[in-house]
């Protein structure tokens, strides 16, 4: 599919308005949803930024390019942007996709806020070009299996495809597990159909199946068989990638998809910033906004600070990271360097296991804090 073009505002080469590029999935096989929340909270810190006067007098623009989950799409498109002068580049979901965009911005020295991707290995090699706001998921999925813990799970089954954010996060429950007396089952979903999970769980005497998996594909075919049978009527179904966020996860499970514990990063209660963009963000989407489209509207805050306070020129930005201090919709935003994180990192932003109330499925529950 073609990349969709930037709004005509974003295209304007005149040099009056300060250009960030945004990397964000808005087809398929990307997922839709939340690139269209990523790129909502973009848009709306945007617009703040230029009511509040812009980028010294300079008006704020986004370049919107799709990624559609692509790896190559990522690079051309950071190529791209490069090549027209953004000041920074913004976004990006997929942690696979989100990889290839930081390795060459890092090669280019162009600034790159990572929004929501949490994979640990962002970049091969340390930068001081990326940055990320989204906890590494390392530090995400430990929390995860710690409310696992608490919850009594000790034989967890993981029902997983094959890529590098899968394996990292089978390999970070299954460390942080082990040496408190959890098990890790893998279904690897080349060798299973969904009925084919319900036999092994049944087998293997597991009181919890994660899904470590692709959304909407497998994942709603897998939950719908869980669900439907009946030796399985304990088991407690998981998604720490967070797949039950988005409003579309309702509507294609309906009450099955409640009860489904998965990471969000956001405070237990939002501060009067907070409240406000929460607000601006309902109304944007014509529905509530997720934790994604909070991470986009925080990135633009972040990078605008940095381009009022450093300079637009890319060049001159080389190392601001740690001298940045903003305060986001989720609390105080300031980098460092976390051991066994490649790029400046935000340590941490707020995290909740929440899940979907069986009662009243568009109400979530929070689980556990950490």
């Amino acid at each position: 599919m073609d990349t969709p073009p930037s709004p005509p505002a974003a295209e304007r080469t005149d040099g009056s308005a300060v250009q960030i590029g945004a990397l964000v999935p808005l087809s398929r096989p990307g997922w839709v949803e939340a690139g269209r929340h990523l790129l909502a909270g973009l848009e709306l810190a945007v617009r703040d930024v230029n009511d509040a006067g812009g980028i010294v007098g300079r008006p704020l623009e986004l370049v919107v390019r799709d990624t559609a989950a692509d790896p190559r799409k990522a690079v051309a498109a950071v190529d791209e942007l490069a090549g027209l002068g953004v000041a920074a580049l913004a976004g990006e979901y997929h942690s696979v996709v989100a990889r290839a965009a930081a390795a060459r911005a890092d090669a280019l020295g162009l600034p790159f806020l990572c929004s929501s991707a949490v994979l640990d290995g962002l970049t091969e090699q340390p930068t001081e070009w990326v940055a990320r706001l989204a906890p590494a998921q390392s530090h995400g999925w430990q929390i995860y299996a710690d409310f696992l813990l608490g919850a009594g799970h000790r034989r967890i089954a993981v029902a997983a495809e094959s890529s590098v954010y899968w394996a990292a996060g089978t390999r970070i429950l299954r460390d942080h597990l082990a040496p408190r007396g959890g098990t890790i089952i893998e279904l690897d979903l080349r060798a299973f159909a969904p009925t084919a999970v319900c036999a092994e769980l049944v087998d293997n005497r597991v009181t919890a199946l994660l899904l470590l998996v692709g959304y909407p594909e497998p994942a709603v075919s897998i939950v719908k068989s869980v669900r439907r049978d009946r030796r399985l009527a304990q088991i407690m179904i998981g998604a720490p990638a967070g797949q039950p966020e988005f409003a579309e996860w309702a509507t294609l499970l309906g009450e099955d998809g409640a009860a489904i514990p998965f990471l969000r990063y956001l405070p237990e209660r939002l501060g009067p910033l907070g409240v406000r963009v929460e607000a601006a963000l309902d109304e944007r989407l014509a529905q509530a906004p997720s934790f994604v489209a909070f991470e986009g509207y925080d990135t633009v805050a972040v990078l605008a600070e940095a381009l009022r306070s450093h300079g637009v020129d890319r060049v001159r930005d080389a190392g601001f990271w740690p001298r940045v201090a903003v305060e986001g919709t989720r609390g105080q935003i300031q980098f460092s360097r976390v051991p066994g994180i490649s790029v400046w990192q935000w340590a941490w932003t707020p995290i909740q296991v929440v899940d979907r109330d069986p009662a009243q499925p568009d109400r979530f529950r929070i689980l556990h804090t950490g």
